[in-house]
């Protein structure tokens, strides 16, 4: 028995393969330490018969030889292998390296907080993951308001007692405004751009989620004239001098009264195309003074004060500006597309 036993050890190790330093170390623990099989056979060594104790004897002793021999072996491919390694420079860098480019919604979004940075505003940002406190209530939203109803908000934490104490995705970046005004006295001026997500169902024209810029001035005397003159200036800046505005009535929770705000359409000019549905006009944000509910709501005395509000978003802007019908290629990281935009600014 012991005879098999030790023949079939030493096709073992006559095969033993491994560039791993864990795996060596594994193999010595194996055959050659104390509680190893050729350990073992040692003990059983003495159970061997007079007569053959030294053909036994020799053989196991070739079986230690072996395996000493083969674990310092594989030590030293190890050791060379790392040593080969060592010399590479990881530091490097690859060549040829291809440059990338910015991506197509920073491009824009960097272009429209440029154009609102020159009329004063600065930024302001706050968490992705925030409260219902600012996410909604402080922004006039009632308690059942349908934005917060599961099928449009991605909740993290729910709280059936207190809806305000939910923990939520933000669904705009209107919670940068409260957290703003919380914190900061009037005047204020700020843009506020940033991710937001809402449940909606993947297409060519809606996403879970998207990009946003808002904007929040507050002080005195604050009028529409103002909201609709910054609109009208930053229209131009962005899509050219000859591009005209309209607002149109809307409801927003958080601003009354509201507006909806259409571009001439840049394509045909205004004299209407496919892309406008042969209006003319096309939609691009949404605005409104700031209803009392907010400015109270956040610490501000609506007596005193008045602002206006609006906000875009930064994929439909961008669709209008390179004309991109697909809102999923945005976030695809196919790198055929992001090319199409290396000669932007």
């Amino acid at each position: 028995m012991i005879t098999e036993k030790i023949e079939k050890l030493l096709e073992e190790v006559k095969g033993l393969s491994t560039n791993n330093a864990e795996e060596i170390e594994q193999l010595r623990i194996k055959y050659l330490s104390k509680k190893g099989e050729i350990s073992q056979l040692m003990n059983d060594f003495r159970e061997v018969p007079a007569e053959l104790k030294k053909t036994v004897g020799m053989k196991i002793n070739e079986l230690k030889q072996l395996a000493i021999d083969k674990i310092n072996e594989l030590k030293e491919n190890t050791g060379s292998a790392q040593t080969q390694n060592s010399l590479l420079d990881l530091t490097r860098t690859s060549y040829p390296i291809k440059l990338g480019t910015r991506h197509p919604l920073m491009l824009v979004q960097n272009e429209i907080i440029e154009i609102f940075q020159r009329m004063g505003f600065t930024l302001a940002s706050s968490p992705e993951i925030d409260d219902d406190l600012h996410v909604f209530t402080k922004l006039n939203f009632a308690a059942d308001h349908p934005a917060r109803d599961m099928q449009d908000t991605f909740f993290i934490e729910a709280d059936n007692e207190n809806v305000t104490n939910n923990v939520i995705l933000r669904s705009h970046t209107s919670n940068d405004q409260s957290h703003y005004m919380e914190t900061h006295e009037p005047p204020i001026r700020v843009i506020c751009p940033g991710r937001v997500f809402r449940n909606e169902a993947i297409s060519a024209r809606a996403h879970c989620f998207f990009h946003q810029v808002e904007g929040l001035y507050v002080d005195k005397n604050v009028s529409f004239t103002d909201l609709k003159q910054v609109l009208l200036s930053f229209a131009r800046e962005m899509f050219g001098a000859d591009t005209r505005i309209r607002l149109r009535p809307s409801y927003f929770p958080f601003t009354e009264p509201s507006a909806e705000m259409d571009i001439s359409c840049n394509i045909c000019g205004g004299d209407g195309c496919g892309f406008c549905k042969h209006t003319g006009w096309v939609e691009i944000l949404g605005c409104g003074m700031v209803d009392p509910n907010v400015l109270e709501a956040c610490g501000i005395d609506s007596s005193v004060y008045t602002g206006y509000a609006f906000g875009m978003g930064v994929e439909r802007i961008t669709n209008l500006k390179y004309r991109v019908s697909d809102l999923r290629l945005f976030s695809e990281n196919d790198t055929r597309f992001l090319k199409e935009f290396e000669s932007a600014k």
